[in-house]
């Protein structure tokens, strides 16, 4: 950034302190672009800017909320098989692990350049199918839940040099897709939706499941951010009476929580 090839031009100066419009060489001034074509209605509506919603989800609201609405709902997720498969982005999977129940594969989430270890941020899709979100989790899925925390640390720690201990490792409830999968981020990257609202870490995840309740997470009431524009907060809205004005692939910039 500070080369002969980096023009400033001074918008003003006091003491030792100076402000500075900043031009950097075309090198330094790339930007990284995600294509969605054809874009849907659904797409445009969900990377406009929205109001942000808090609801608290009961474990009987899902019941006869939550997952009436997945049932209904044709969320196409060809491109997650299309991976599992082998058929797309195989040149971009880290690791795989193949075993049909406890396997996964893990590789680089479109958000992140992969140039920067500050905003690592990697994505573990598992092979099992009809574990849709967090609610489904049981004791039957511990053995796949330590395996993703174990093999995909130290696949990172292997690929990338980056230690478990820099890692923040979540899932996301309401996830952005309905096949299990677990977030792996650097812990100095404020990745979009890792806060209060969104994001389960996998080791609690695991020790609520082991310790606390083996059906922990069918009888846990979950707290989720919701975009006023999205059908399912809509339907929440229009069942249960929430206060608010109403105003496919997880590749979204934008921190929502």
């Amino acid at each position: 950034m500070l080369s002969r090839e980096t023009s400033l031009a001074r918008e003003f100066n006091n003491d030792i302190y100076s402000q500075y419009l900043c031009h950097p060489p075309p090198s330094l001034n790339t930007l990284k672009s995600t294509v969605i074509y054809p874009a849907t209605a659904k797409h445009l509506e969900k990377y406009s800017a929205q109001d942000v919603h808090f609801i608290y989800e009961t474990p009987s609201d899902y019941e006869t909320i939550t997952l009436p609405f997945i049932e209904e709902q044709s969320f196409s997720i060809q491109w997650v098989y299309n991976i599992l498969e082998k058929k797309a982005e195989e040149e971009r999977v880290v690791f795989e692990d193949p075993d049909p129940v406890t396997g996964f594969v893990l590789l680089p989430d479109l958000k992140w350049d992969q140039k920067q270890l500050e905003n690592l941020y990697l994505v573990a899709i598992c092979h099992a199918h009809g574990i849709k979100s967090l609610r489904d989790l049981n004791k039957s899925h511990l053995p796949l839940l330590k395996n993703i925390l174990l093999k995909g640390q130290e696949a990172i720690k292997e690929k990338y040099g980056v230690a478990s201990d820099h890692l923040r490792i979540y899932v996301h409830y309401q996830p952005s897709y309905y096949h299990f999968h677990v977030h792996f981020t650097h812990l100095r990257y404020d990745a979009p939706g890792c806060g209060t609202g969104r994001a389960h870490l996998l080791q609690d995840v695991i020790d609520n499941i082991e310790n606390i309740d083996s059906d922990y997470y069918s009888k846990k009431t979950l707290a989720s951010v919701y975009k006023a524009n999205d059908k399912l907060y809509k339907r929440f809205k229009s069942v249960k009476g929430v206060e608010g004005e109403d105003g496919g692939r997880d590749v979204n910039s934008e921190n929502v929580v």
